[in-house]
C-alpha cells in the first residue's frame, strides 16, 4: 500500500512539474517573439530617422514599441507568478515528503526491532510448528516470506522518497535562482520602458513643431480619400448593376427553359388532364448578395471569409502608419477618419493581392494609381501606387504583384489598403495576419 501511495505521489508530482514547465516554456517563447518584434521595430525606426523628419509613421512605430515593451513586462510578471507558484508547490511537496519519510522510518524501525527480537531460528520454528494443522503451517511460512519482502520494500520506499526529497530541494533552489534572474530582466525592461516613454515624449514635441505641416499633409490625404471613396463607390455600383443584369438574364433563360420543358411534357390530344404531370415549384434560394448569384462567386466569398485573420499583408515589409477609423494625432489638435489602413513601407515596394480574385477597376487618384480586386462579395483596394502591373478583368492569385508603392511627404513609401463588403468599409487589420 505504501509503495502504491509513493508511486502515485511520484506521478502527481511529475505531472505538476510537466504542466508548470510547459507554461513556463510557452511564456519564454512568447517573450522571445515580443523581443524579436521590438528589435525589428528598432531597425526600421533607425532607417526612417535618416529622413531627419518627424513623421506619423515613426510615431506609430514608437507607440507600438512602447506597447510591446509593456507586453514584455507583463509576460515577465506572468513568468514570476509561474515560478512563485512552482516554489510554493515545491515547499508543500517537500513538507509532505518529510512527513512521509518520517512515517516510513518509524514503521521501518518498528519492523526492524520486531525482527531483532525474533531473530532466533527457534522462535521462527516455534511459530511454524505451533500451527494447529499443516495448512496453517504453510500460511505461516507464506506470512514470514511476505513480512520479509515487506521490510525490503519499506527500505526501498524510504530510499526512493529520500531521492525524491533531494530532487525537490535541488529544484527549489533552481527555481529561486531562476526567479532572481527573471527579476533582473524585469528591472532591465522597466528601465527600457522609462527610456522609451521619454523618447516618445521628445518625439511628440517634434510633431507639435510640425503640426501645421502634418495638418496640411493629412488634409491632402482626406481630399485623396474622398476621391478614392467616390471612385470605389462608382466602380462597385457598376459591378452591382452588371451582376444584377447577369442574374436577371440567367433567370430569364431559366424561365425560357421551363416553358420549353412544359411544352414538351404537354399531353397528346385525347389524353385526360389527370395524366398531365403536376407543376412543381422549385424553391428559390435566398441570395444575401447579388455578387453571390453564381456557385463560383458564393464559394469565393466563403473561402475569403474563412481566411479572416490569416490574409497576408499587401506589402512584404511595413508598419501601419494610420489605423482604420477615427484617429487623433497625439500632442496635436489634428483628427481624421481613415477608410482603411495607411501602411508605410519602402518606396517602390511591390504591392501584392492578399487573395485571389478579379481586377474590376483601375483608377487614378491625385496622380497615383489604385487597383480594386473582387473576391465574391468582398473587395480589396490598393491605392497610392506609382505603377500598375495588372489589367482590368484580369484574374489574379494570392501574392500576385499589382503595382509599386509611391513615396509620401516624409520620403518613405506608403500605400492605402481598403477592404469592403459591397459598399461597407471593414477594418482590414482584423483580416490580415498579425506580424
Amino acid at each position: 500500500m505504501q509503495k502504491f501511495l509513493v508511486t502515485c505521489l511520484l506521478i502527481i508530482l511529475g505531472a505538476t512539474f510537466v504542466k508548470g514547465q510547459q507554461s513556463s516554456d510557452e511564456l519564454k517563447k512568447k517573450q522571445a517573439e515580443i523581443q524579436q518584434e521590438i528589435d525589428d521595430l528598432k531597425r526600421t525606426l533607425d532607417d526612417t530617422k535618416k529622413n531627419k523628419k518627424a513623421g506619423l509613421g515613426q510615431l506609430a512605430m514608437i507607440t507600438k514599441k512602447l506597447r510591446l515593451r509593456e507586453q514584455a513586462i507583463n509576460n515577465i510578471n506572468d513568468q514570476i507568478d509561474v515560478i512563485q507558484s512552482s516554489i510554493g508547490q515545491s515547499r508543500n511537496e517537500i513538507s509532505r515528503l518529510k512527513k512521509e519519510l518520517d512515517t516510513l522510518k518509524v514503521q521501518y524501525e518498528r519492523s526492524v526491532v520486531y525482527a531483532y527480537k525474533n531473530r532466533g531460528n527457534y522462535d521462527f520454528l516455534n511459530f511454524i510448528f505451533s500451527a494447529t494443522n499443516f495448512n496453517d503451517a504453510l500460511k505461516r511460512i507464506e506470512y514470514l516470506k511476505s513480512y520479509r519482502q515487506y521490510r525490503e520494500e519499506q527500505a526501498g520506499t524510504i530510499k526512493k522518497t529520500q531521492v525524491l526529497l533531494h530532487d525537490k530541494i535541488t529544484g527549489l533552489e533552481s527555481s529561486r535562482k531562476q526567479k532572481d534572474d527573471v527579476l533582473q530582466k524585469q528591472e532591465k525592461e522597466k528601465l527600457a520602458l522609462v527610456g522609451e516613454r521619454k523618447e516618445k515624449d521628445e518625439f511628440v514635441n517634434k510633431l507639435k513643431a510640425r503640426e501645421k505641416e502634418i495638418s496640411k499633409e493629412l488634409t491632402a490625404k482626406a481630399k485623396a480619400d474622398a476621391k478614392l471613396k467616390a471612385a470605389i463607390r462608382a466602380a462597385i455600383d457598376k459591378e452591382i448593376r452588371a451582376a444584377r443584369e447577369k442574374a436577371l438574364a440567367a433567370e430569364k433563360a431559366e424561365r425560357e427553359r421551363e416553358k420549353a420543358r412544359a411544352a414538351a411534357a404537354k399531353p397528346e390530344p385525347g389524353n385526360t388532364a389527370a395524366t398531365a404531370p403536376k407543376k412543381t415549384e422549385k424553391p428559390v434560394a435566398k441570395k444575401e448578395s447579388v455578387f453571390e448569384a453564381t456557385p463560383e462567386a458564393l464559394e469565393l466569398s466563403g473561402n475569403f471569409e474563412k481566411n479572416k485573420g490569416k490574409l497576408p499583408w499587401p506589402v512584404g515589409s511595413g508598419e501601419i502608419k494610420l489605423h482604420f477609423g477615427p484617429y487623433k494625432v497625439e500632442g496635436t489638435t489634428i483628427t481624421g477618419n481613415n477608410p482603411g489602413l495607411t501602411i508605410e513601407t519602402q518606396t517602390g515596394a511591390a504591392v501584392k493581392a492578399v487573395y485571389e480574385g478579379d481586377v474590376t477597376s483601375i483608377f487614378d487618384v491625385e496622380g497615383n494609381w489604385g487597383v480594386m480586386v473582387r473576391h465574391g462579395k468582398y473587395f480589396t483596394v490598393y491605392s497610392n501606387l506609382t505603377s500598375v502591373s495588372v489589367t482590368k478583368g484580369q484574374k489574379v492569385v494570392t501574392g500576385q504583384i499589382l503595382g509599386k508603392a509611391s513615396a509620401n511627404d516624409d520620403g518613405n513609401g506608403e500605400i492605402e489598403f481598403l477592404l469592403l463588403q459591397e459598399r461597407t468599409n471593414l477594418n482590414p487589420e482584423s483580416w490580415i495576419r498579425r506580424r
